[in-house]
């Protein structure tokens, strides 16, 4: 495949006329002068906040920065590893591994640094059937009669508000449904995500069961509220695909939902990061509270979620941290010095 090709196909001008109406004073000694960063992200939207502040700092250091290209993360590692692509923002550690891997890995890829840590998934269902049916692991639901519960669409099965392809949570949900001998109780529902799991709120607050895969940071969780609305289902053993599959996903509390916790890391184009020591040290440096992404993508669920809307958000980030983004910039600065 000629991923260029391929960029140039699917790109979509996200943030077209915003980055560059940031116009920061460049100044003849910033390092990114005269060179241009081409940043990725997959169709997630609320990956967009993540991926701004990394631009408006790569900005601050004198890049020309072009609009985000979007792209399914698979092939936007094999990009940034051919150098079609600068950086990607949103690398989750360790889901996409076998992404990184065929992409090749450390010899093509630089990853350095903990952009966002603590991240968890897994599956949940609505907090009144849980209680009611003292359902706490998802391999319960081989039992006919409790997958019923969960059914949507009237064919018997329990509908499972998943996981879009090319993710990368779908190849864990797929495998699960074999380990655990849940094939024939429960459909894995598939598609846009943001619609499948509106869905599912509007028939929770109707006051329906249930069943859904989210992760953490993510605005489900700020409207489907563990522990209050919703509970998480634990499963029954580790179980992950491919070259993870004797890896265990139980957490350091003693429960296991079936995925290991994860990282977001910014992973870019090795030799980009090896000639420019400026980006590879903020990319190593960057950190964003999960709560603080969270919360932004609650503010987009709740309407905020147009190009300017998503602006104003890191805007206000970064005025409110500013000590913290200029401490980015420093130090960035201070390693072309080194």
């Amino acid at each position: 495949m000629d991923i260029a090709k391929h960029l140039r196909k699917i790109a979509l001008p996200l943030m077209a006329g915003t980055v560059l109406s940031l116009s920061p004073t460049v100044f003849a000694d910033l390092p990114g002068k005269g060179k241009t960063v081409v940043p990725l992200k997959s169709s997630i939207a609320e990956e967009t906040f993540q991926t701004l502040l990394v631009m408006k700092a790569l900005e601050k250091l004198g890049y020309t920065v072009e609009p985000i290209k979007e792209i399914e993360y698979a092939a936007g590692h094999v990009a940034i590893a051919n150098g079609d692509g600068t950086f990607l923002a949103d690398h989750w550690d360790p889901l996409h591994i076998d992404f990184f891997n065929k992409a090749g890995g450390d010899e093509k890829i630089y990853r350095q640094g903990v952009y966002s840590g603590g991240a968890l998934q897994g599956y949940l269902i609505d907090k009144a059937t849980a209680d009611q049916y003292n359902i706490t692991h998802i391999d319960q639901l081989k039992d006919p009669k409790l997958a019923k519960l969960f059914d949507a669409d009237g064919d018997g099965k329990a509908d499972l508000a998943g996981c879009n392809p090319g993710w990368g949570c779908e190849k864990v949900i797929e495998h699960h449904l074999d380990a655990y001998e849940l094939r024939d109780t429960i459909t894995h529902n598939q598609g846009a995500y943001s619609a499948i799991i509106a869905d599912t709120i509007a028939r929770q607050k109707e006051g329906q069961p249930v069943l859904y895969y989210t992760w953490t940071p993510y605005w489900v969780s700020g409207v489907l509220i563990p522990g209050k609305d919703v509970t998480w289902l634990q499963v029954p053993f580790s179980a992950l695909p491919e070259a993870r599959k004797d890896i265990s996903t139980e957490l350091s509390d003693g429960y296991n939902y079936g995925f290991q916790a994860n990282t977001q890391r910014i992973i870019a184009n090795l030799t980009f990061a090896k000639n420019n020591p400026a980006t590879a040290k903020l990319f190593e440096i960057m950190t964003l509270s999960n709560n603080d992404i969270s919360a932004q993508n609650l503010r987009m669920r709740d309407g905020e979620d147009s190009d300017k809307d998503i602006e104003r958000h890191a805007n206000a980030w970064i005025k409110a941290n500013q000590a913290v983004f200029d401490g980015w910039i420093e130090s960035a600065l201070q390693a072309t010095k080194q």
